[in-house]
Order: C-alpha cells, then structure tokens, then sequence
C-alpha cells in the first residue's frame, strides 16, 4: 500500500470507529464484545477508574490506545501538552487536568468524525484549556518549539512515514520537551508474511517498528535520553480467535511470533541546548 492508501484507510476506519460510538456502540477495531467495553487484551483496562470517572463515557469508548501515556508520562501544571492523533480525546482531557488551567492541552486528529466527537467530549467534560486540531502527524500545525510534552497513543505507528512525525515532534518541541508516547513495537525477526497478519490484531492496520529501529529513529530525528519500555508483551493465545478467523493457523505461527510484539512507553528528550530555529536542511524538514 502506498502511502496515501494508508492514510485513506486509517481515516476510514478510525471514522467509522467514532460513528460506532455515536451510536452508543465500541470503537474497537474488530467485532465487540457484547460488553462493548473491551476489545481485546491490547485496548482493555488501559485506564483505572479514577480516571474514567473524570471523562465522558464516549471519550473512553472510543479509544483505541495500546497503553496510557498520560499515566506515565510526567506532567506538570502550566506546561503545554500535544497528543498526536487524538480521537475522542481521552488522553488530551485526562492531560488537561493535570497541566491545570495555567496550561494547555492540544489534540490533533486527520479524521473528521474523531475531531467532532472529541469536541463533543470537549463539551461534556467542561474542558476551558482544551483545543481540537485538524492535520495529520506529519504535519504538525503548530509553530516551532511551542509544546512541553507530546503523547500519542498507539497513532504512530500507523503512520507511512515515521521519520518525518519524528521530526515534526521536534520541532513543535521546546528545548528540553519530552516525548512520552505509548505504541507498538516488534523484538526480534519475524517472517513478514506473519507480521503483516499479527498487526491486523495488534494495531487495526499496523507498521510497528522494531524496537532498535525506533530508538534509531530517535536519534537521528535529533532525540536524546531514549527509552523504550515494555509494557504489555502479547501472547499469540490472546489472538487466536482473531486470526484464526483471517484464516491464520496459530498453531503454525506461535514459535515464530509469541512474546515479540508488545506494546511499550517510550521516552526522548530533545536536548536543552537544541536551536531554537527549526531546522531545514536534507536531513530535517524536508
């Protein structure tokens, strides 16, 4: 798939997703559960009750995040924060409350359907310090070295070009920001034919980067102080149902594929001491 075709079908089922939740359905990216509040081992009990109960409902029905950046991420009251692909909002409201009203939390979402249920929940939750941006995160719309930390949550690896969101959050980042985002990941080699099945389940559609491969990525979009930490390691098992109906025999693959995908938190700084001027040489920005 080119580039443009997985973005027309990120929006396409991430919009049909915030549709299911309008209509008092899950925005799960399979089948849900009768329940309708867990989709699978990846998207349920990301958050503790505590924090839903400072959300609206739909705000957590229609996420489709593989962790909780805002529970390991450190913020601080009046810092700015940026959630790239943002959906219904739930990590941008949840990190609202915590920059208080001296802050600020963006949110920035390529689907239209998302971005109106977002401002809905917006709307419910009473959020003063809350603004919905439509573009895609490769294409940041907002200046230079203006935010104190960005999230995502399980967004960037759907993108088809992940060196130039890496970029586009450096340069949006002041000096010092913090990048503290939750995504998927793979360990070690894993036939492709297998992985492009597997990432059906992990990500809805999916391009998890290896593990040494985003730290990579880091570095050269200029980040220091990288971290990735596991924090769910996916067994083949909880998948079976899923990918024996793609007509997957997880018997076959289980060797092959169990304990290398996992969701992670991972961290970057950009250093104090980088320009203040973006950069726009061969390398950055173009």
């Amino acid at each position: 798939m080119s580039a443009t075709d997985i973005k027309e079908v990120v929006k396409e089922k991430y919009g049909q997703a915030a549709l299911r939740v309008k209509t008092g359905g899950s925005g799960c990216c399979g089948a849900a559960p009768a329940s309708g509040l867990s989709c699978d081992p990846i998207t349920s009990n990301l958050y503790d009750s505590s924090q839903a109960s400072q959300i609206p409902e739909e705000a957590m029905l229609a996420s489709l995040g593989c962790g909780n950046p805002t529970a390991l991420a450190k913020l601080d009251p009046g810092e700015v924060v940026l959630d790239l692909g943002s959906g219904g909002g739930i990590d941008v409201l949840l990190s609202a409350r915590r920059v208080g009203a001296a802050g600020k939390a963006y949110g920035l979402d390529m689907t239209d359907e998302m971005l109106a249920l977002a401002n809905e929940n917006k709307r419910k939750a009473g959020a003063k310090n809350v603004e919905f941006l439509k573009g895609e995160i490769e294409n940041i719309p907002l200046p230079d070295n203006s935010v104190d930390v960005i999230i995502s949550n399980c967004v960037i690896n759907l993108s088809a070009d992940k060196d130039r969101v890496l970029r586009e959050a450096f340069r949006v980042l002041k000096p010092g920001g913090r990048f503290a985002v939750s995504d998927v990941v793979t360990r070690g080699s894993i036939p492709a034919e297998i992985r492009q099945k597997v990432l059906l389940w992990v990500g809805c559609i999916a391009g998890a980067l290896e593990e040494t491969e985003y730290r990579s990525k880091l570095q050269a979009a200029g980040f220091e102080q990288i971290e990735v930490e596991p924090t769910r390691v996916y067994r083949v098992q909880e998948a079976r149902e899923f990918l024996s109906s793609a007509g997957v025999n997880v018997d076959a693959i289980a060797e092959q594929v169990d304990e290398k995908f996992m969701s992670a938190f991972i961290r970057a700084v950009k250093p104090a001491n980088a320009p203040t001027k973006a950069c726009c040489g061969p390398t950055c920005c173009n």
